[in-house]
């Protein structure tokens, strides 16, 4: 066995094996990820079966998951600041393991979510808890989309169904197509629907991201498919069969659960997808790209995505808070993603910034600051709200 490479707390050891696989000091723990269905089903059944005084506390469990337990951990594990070389990579890269922990989040999502619709279909569950319950499977469906995201990356059209599946409790298919050929080209613009601008309060952002990114991957597809010489109501449309297969899913619970789930399927839906978006928010917010002489953007660099290594976050993310390399290089698969020095980096995890996101005095107060000294005092260089340039401006005593 070859020596283990010393990278500070995490390890990652080649292994001199016929596979020629490598094992790195987190390769278990990854299994978080996949294991957060089984979390949900965990809450589903406490809910369920438990004394009826714990009803509630089990209701809320996905909430307390998400806004309480992941940020005391993520405060308390710390940081992981370390990168794996160019060897490493390619070990990792070449890993099988990586590949099916991503694609075991799907039958477990699904499972949980006809476990769901059994427990909020059953007369003794309350109006109220049926919200509840919802939002604590809209929490794990919405980040069930970070599942989608690593396989839309990806150039097998199989991948791209199983993208289109774990996006089916949501109806967000069109994200499949508008994350890898929208997004990624227009990240921290102001043309990106999905880019936050300084001074943009969530509530402002939320419909500008999602109407303009159902928008933006009608244009997408209409073009592709053009280019193929077809029209967009072909059936080769991706989209519409991303849509089907959303159809399907919900056409399916209604089947089995009748109309008692539908307060479910609505409250996952909207808080999975508001998750999502809360994520979306907080990867660019007021970050620009300069432009070249021709007029077009300089590549996407590291410096255009906030980053974050809070250990706990990112093994149940797939390390998506390395948004930098991400974005940077993104065919790269989670388990080979890297810290940058120059990246800006948030003031906490993405589960600790969430709460923070949706109080805009918070937010501005914690994050203005740091989009103003990372572009050193020139905002001209930053992604601004129009309405509120002047009032940015002048808070930091910067002339228009």
């Amino acid at each position: 066995m070859n020596a283990p490479v010393n990278l500070n707390q995490t390890t990652i050891q080649p292994l001199a094996t016929a596979s020629g696989l490598a094992l790195d000091k987190k390769r278990y723990w990854w299994l978080l990820s996949p294991g957060l269905p089984v979390i949900g089903m965990g809450i589903l059944a406490g809910y369920q079966f438990g004394p009826k005084a714990t009803k509630k506390i089990f209701a809320l469990g996905g909430l307390l998951l998400l806004h309480v337990i992941i940020p005391t951990v993520d405060a308390l594990v710390g940081d992981d600041s370390n990168n794996p070389g160019d060897e490493e990579i390619k070990l990792l890269v070449a890993d099988p393991y990586y590949d099916r922990i991503v694609k075991l989040f799907i039958p477990l999502q699904m499972a949980a979510n006809l476990f769901a619709g059994y427990v909020v279909s059953r007369k003794e569950t309350s109006f109220i808890d049926q919200i509840l319950l919802g939002i604590s499977m809209g929490a794990i469906n919405g980040v069930g989309v970070n599942t989608a995201h690593e396989l839309s990356h990806r150039p097998h059209k199989k991948d791209h169904y199983l993208a289109h599946a774990t996006l089916t409790p949501l109806f967000y298919n069109h994200f499949r197509v508008e994350h890898p050929y929208g997004h990624h080209k227009r990240a921290a613009t102001p043309e990106d629907p999905a880019s936050s601008k300084m001074g943009e309060t969530f509530y402002e952002f939320w419909p500008r991201t999602v109407f303009g990114g159902i928008k933006s991957s009608i244009e997408i597809e209409n073009n592709r498919l053009k280019r193929k010489g077809l029209s967009f109501f072909s059936k080769e449309n991706e989209l519409f069969q991303g849509w089907a297969m959303s159809a399907g899913f919900h056409a399916t619970m209604l089947k089995l659960f009748g109309k008692d789930v539908i307060p479910y399927l609505a409250t996952q839906a909207f808080y999975g997808i508001s998750l999502f978006e809360i994520i979306n928010y907080i990867e660019h917010y007021g970050l620009m790209r300069d432009k070249k002489e021709d007029g077009t953007y300089t590549r996407t660099m590291p410096e255009h995505s906030w980053n974050n290594n809070n250990i706990t976050t990112n093994l149940f993310l797939y390390q998506l808070q390395r948004h930098s390399d991400h974005h940077a290089y993104p065919t790269r698969p989670f388990q080979a993603l890297r810290h940058f020095d120059e990246a800006p980096e948030l003031p906490s995890g993405y589960a600790t910034m969430l709460l923070p996101a949706l109080i805009p005095s918070l937010w501005f107060k914690m994050m203005d600051k740091r989009v103003f000294e990372h572009y050193k005092g020139d905002l001209s260089k930053a992604n601004i709200q129009p309405k509120r340039r002047a009032s940015i401006f002048k808070k930091f005593g910067v002339s228009l």
